[in-house]
């Protein structure tokens, strides 16, 4: 696949809603400022949800990027569970998430910190094969848009990204894409959350984000937002449905 050229370092962003550049640029810099706030551990009451972020991998489409590295691991007799483990920290150390690094970088820290056989375009492809959308998730994210919710992906990615939407089309089904390798932040870092919630221009209770790995959710929620850990599609079904028809109800539930 041949790689779209890279998006502006603050992320790829689709169109703005019809209204949106009308709000007033005041409350974006007071939105800003209180974003950037520490949030209180046990507010008395939410304000409703206005955007919606979900992840990539584990919640709009199945994870290709851990269960590739499973099945790469079994085949090759090598630690599954190690190799999932050094590849979380390995996509980091390398710069690639971020887009400070390159594929390259990040495969051959792999290939020598774990034993790990296969030329880059051979272990990418078996990644990227990996990531299949869920049409119901999709189905209910253009639900969210037609009630009027602001609808997004905030993903830890690379520009493998860019090209699995050539592949499969979906960025159109959302208002803003956000990812790490463009904004040059990542979800390990706390201050993402501000300045996500600075860009939308909204508070960070007003935003509802659905995270497959528990430590995202964590950060997200020490921020002010509401936050659900996506297990399986029936739990995330009911979670989010308490979530948009009782505003709070679920957001600050433990996390399991």
């Amino acid at each position: 696949m041949a790689m779209r050229g890279k998006d502006n370092a603050i992320g790829r962003q689709m169109k703005p809603r019809r209204g949106d550049a009308s709000r007033p640029a005041r409350r974006c810099a007071i939105i800003a400022a209180m974003s950037r706030q520490p949030a209180p551990a046990t507010p008395l009451s939410a304000p409703p949800v206005r955007a919606i972020l979900l992840d990539y991998g584990g919640v709009i489409a199945e994870e290709g990027f851990q269960n590739g590295l499973r099945e790469l691991a079994a085949e090759q007799g090598l630690d599954v569970d190690a190799i999932v483990r050094q590849a979380g920290d390995a996509i980091y150390a390398s710069g690639f998430v971020t887009g400070q690094g390159t594929a390259h970088d990040f495969w051959q820290r792999m290939r020598e910190e774990t034993g790990l056989r296969g030329s880059d375009a051979g272990l990418t492809r078996r990644i990227l094969a990996g990531f299949k959308l869920r049409p119901w998730m999709l189905d209910l994210v253009r639900q969210w848009r037609e009630q009027g919710h602001v609808t997004g992906i905030l993903s830890d990615q690379t520009h493998w990204l860019d090209w699995l939407d050539e592949r499969d089309h979906f960025f159109a089904c959302f208002d803003h894409v956000f990812n790490s390798y463009h904004l040059g932040l990542g979800k390990r870092d706390p201050a993402l959350y501000g300045e996500i919630a600075a860009r939308l221009c909204l508070s960070p209770g007003e935003i509802l984000f659905v995270d497959d790995t528990r430590t995202h959710v964590e950060r997200a929620r020490a921020a002010g937002w509401r936050a659900i850990h996506y297990v399986d599609q029936a739990d995330f079904l009911a979670r989010i449905g308490a979530e948009l028809e009782c505003p709070g109800s679920s957001s600050r539930s433990p996390i399991t």
